[in-house]
């Protein structure tokens, strides 16, 4: 088999790696952090799954973190309008992941992927029995893939890309993933560019073009406005901008620029982390600024979006606050790589973010698109704010094309629902 060279190596070197990462992990908080959390797994995975009904169509997700797996969530919808009795399974890598998801109701168990170990693998695919296992993107473990294969699942890797710096085309790794890739029955990819890597350089001829299931997930997503009906009547026919997932450098770029504008809109900063000492020095900032401000968490109707920042002290906010917006500001991109974008470009505003969003192939397309635009320093976002702030047919246009942008990209649940179907019928 194409595999058997790599994946034996693999399999054969796998508990060295292993156990230096166990002798090196006092030294480590995230490898200590790794281990512990998985210890006694599958014991607990038993006892929640043991009355499940053996007759029913199983269906398990992987998903390395929350990311990957908002790109699922339609997708298990979907399933789940088709087939009510479909049982769902949902595993991360990430403690991140585990947290943010860890009661989706929707599952009957979510749990931390265990240590890809054959023993750990056999014990797992025998006390789930899935019929399919959907990978979402990546994060390929070698052991638990060949033991669900060798146990009749089908093997669905959806949302795959293949971007031109990943390790996969590296000289030494390339045999070893191309392995891995001849493993699924079948690959879902974002866009024909990858499709075509996938065939060329790797001879997967199971690959077919779906598109990215996070379009169709924040065109779900923004339907529900729930959260924010108390804040909606504040900011009726007010210029407002939404500052998402920012962390400090955002925030200090973002109200430098701010307090130099002629028209100045009402402002809405939401951060990425909402930890008391994170929160401790924006309030800081927006003191010494000599800047009124009013946390959520206290929000009377006193409030005056003209006179004070409002500051989103809790989580849960931030999508369904794009809805209110007329232009958003993305943070992370001042920093390892931008937040999500099409959460605020799903509702017809322009976007904004700083120069690292290239590991982003959605806000590479919205710049290319002209629905996004990239912020360098203070002067940059001082500039583009006037812009759209004092050209409202220049802030729709822009606006229009990010919507379009991710209309046009939704159908890939519909695509990979069905082909799920098909395999369980």
């Amino acid at each position: 088999m194409i595999h058997s060279f790599y994946l034996f190596f693999y399999t054969l070197f796998f508990p060295f790696i292993l156990g230096t990462a166990r002798l090196f992990s006092p030294l480590s908080p995230k490898l200590l952090t790794f281990f512990k959390v998985r210890k006694g797994t599958i014991d607990e995975l038993e006892k929640k799954i043991t009355h499940l009904s053996n007759s029913a169509f199983r269906v398990w997700i992987h998903a390395s973190s929350v990311g990957e797996f908002e790109q699922a969530r339609p997708i298990i919808a979907a399933l789940k309008e088709k087939r009510p009795d479909i049982i769902f399974f949902v595993s991360f890598l990430s403690v991140s992941g585990y947290d943010a998801r860890k009661n989706f109701p929707d599952a009957a168990a979510v749990f931390y992927l265990p240590i890809d170990t054959q023993a750990n693998a056999k014990k797992l695919i025998t006390l789930l029995k899935p019929d399919i296992l959907l990978l979402m993107r990546y994060d390929f473990w070698p052991n638990h893939l060949l033991t669900a294969q060798k146990y009749g699942t089908k093997l669905i890797l959806a949302a795959a890309v293949l971007q031109e710096n990943a390790p996969y085309f590296k000289p030494v790794l390339k045999g070893f993933y191309k392995s891995i890739f001849h493993l699924f029955d079948q690959i879902y990819t974002v866009s024909s560019k990858d499709s075509i890597a996938f065939r060329k350089i790797f001879m997967c001829r199971q690959t077919e073009t779906a598109g990215d299931p996070r379009f169709d997930q924040v065109l779900m997503r923004s339907k529900n406005h729930g959260r924010i009906d108390h804040l909606k009547p504040f900011f009726e026919h007010k210029t407002v901008l939404v500052a998402g997932s920012i962390w400090e450098k955002d925030s200090t770029i973002l109200l430098d620029a701010w307090q130099e504008l002629k028209v100045i809109p009402s402002l809405i900063l939401v951060p990425h982390q909402v930890h008391p000492e994170h929160m401790e020095c924006l309030y800081h900032d927006l003191q010494n600024r000599s800047l009124r401000f009013v946390k959520v968490s206290a929000i009377n109707g006193a409030f005056d979006p003209e006179r004070e920042v409002l500051v989103i002290d809790q989580t849960g906010y931030l999508v369904e606050l794009y809805s209110i917006a007329s232009i958003a500001y993305v943070g992370g991109g001042f920093g390892v790589n931008v937040h999500n974008t099409l959460e605020p470009a799903v509702y017809g505003i322009p976007v904004m973010f700083g120069p690292r969003y290239h590991n982003s192939p959605e806000a590479e397309g919205l710049v290319a698109e002209g629905g996004a635009t990239v912020i360098h320093d203070e002067a940059t976002l001082t500039a583009a704010l006037n812009t759209l702030i004092n050209n409202t047919t220049e802030r729709n246009r822009r606006g229009k094309i990010a919507e379009t942008f991710v209309k046009e990209r939704t159908g890939a649940t519909t695509k990979i629902a069905e082909s799920i179907m098909s395999l369980l019928s």
